[in-house]
C-alpha cells in the first residue's frame, strides 16, 4: 500500500505540470466563427453617413443594444463610414439582432489509461479556458474505469443588414455564429461582431470559418 501511495504521488508530481500547460493553454483558447455573407457593391466611403438601428423593435432604446451598437459604429467608421446622428439623416441604416439560444447537453467519454479528459480529475482538480473546463485526466480501473461527464454549449449569432435608407435597397447581409460553453451576450457579440467584419464584405455567398486568438491575430478559411 506504501508503496502505491508513493507512485500516485510521483505520478502527480509528473502530472502536475502538463496538467498547468493544459491550462495555460484552455486560457488562450481561440474564438471561432462561421461566416455568411452577402453583398452588392458598396459605395466607397465618401463621406456616406450610417445609423445602426435594432432589427427587432423591443430593442430599441436599451442600453444593451446602444452597447451592441457602438462595437458596430467602431467597425464601420474604422471602414471610413461616418456616424450620422440620426437614422432619419443617414444615408444607410445598419440592422443589428442578435442572440443565444437555451443551450444543448453534451456528453464526453474519456477511455481507460493515461489520457487528457475534460473537468475536474484528481488531486490537481480542472483547468478552465474561454471554451470552459479542460483538464488533465489519469483513467485507472483502480478509479473505476471511463470517465464520462456533461457539459452545456450554446449558440449564438448575429445578424447584420445594411440598407440603403432613401429607398430601402438591401446592400448587404451578414451573420456570424459560434457554439462555445458561454451564453454571456456582453462577451460574445463583440467577437461575432469582430468575426463578421474580418475581411468585410467578405465574398457574396461564401460562409468563412474565421478564428481569433488572443493577440488578435485571425485566419480566414472556407468552411466544408
Amino acid at each position: 500500500m506504501l508503496r502505491t501511495m508513493m507512485s500516485m504521488k510521483s505520478l502527480t508530481r509528473l502530472a502536475l505540470p502538463v496538467a498547468l500547460a493544459i491550462g495555460a493553454t484552455a486560457c488562450s483558447t481561440p474564438f471561432k466563427a462561421d461566416v455568411s455573407r452577402f453583398a452588392v457593391p458598396l459605395p466607397a466611403p465618401a463621406g456616406q453617413t450610417f445609423a445602426v438601428v435594432p432589427e427587432d423593435p423591443k430593442n430599441a432604446g436599451g442600453l444593451e443594444f446602444a452597447t451592441y451598437a457602438n462595437t458596430v459604429a467602431a467597425e464601420m467608421t474604422q471602414l471610413g463610414y461616418t456616424r450620422a446622428s440620426s437614422p432619419e439623416t443617414a444615408d444607410m441604416l445598419v440592422r443589428l439582432d442578435y442572440r443565444v439560444d437555451g443551450g444543448r447537453e453534451r456528453v464526453r467519454t474519456d477511455l481507460n489509461g493515461a489520457g487528457f479528459a475534460g473537468g475536474p480529475w484528481g488531486p490537481w482538480g480542472g483547468w478552465g479556458g474561454w471554451g470552459g473546463g479542460w483538464g488533465f485526466g489519469f483513467n485507472d480501473p483502480f478509479f473505476g474505469g471511463p470517465n464520462v461527464r456533461s457539459y452545456t454549449i450554446y449558440t449564438s449569432a448575429i445578424d447584420l443588414k445594411i440598407d440603403r435608407r432613401v429607398d430601402g435597397q438591401r446592400l448587404f447581409e451578414g451573420k456570424a455564429e459560434a457554439v462555445s460553453r458561454s451564453n454571456r451576450l456582453p462577451r460574445l457579440v463583440p467577437n461575432l461582431v469582430d468575426a463578421l467584419f474580418t475581411d468585410f464584405p467578405g465574398n457574396s455567398g461564401e460562409t468563412v470559418r474565421i478564428t481569433i486568438r488572443d493577440d488578435n491575430e485571425k485566419t480566414v478559411r472556407p468552411t466544408n
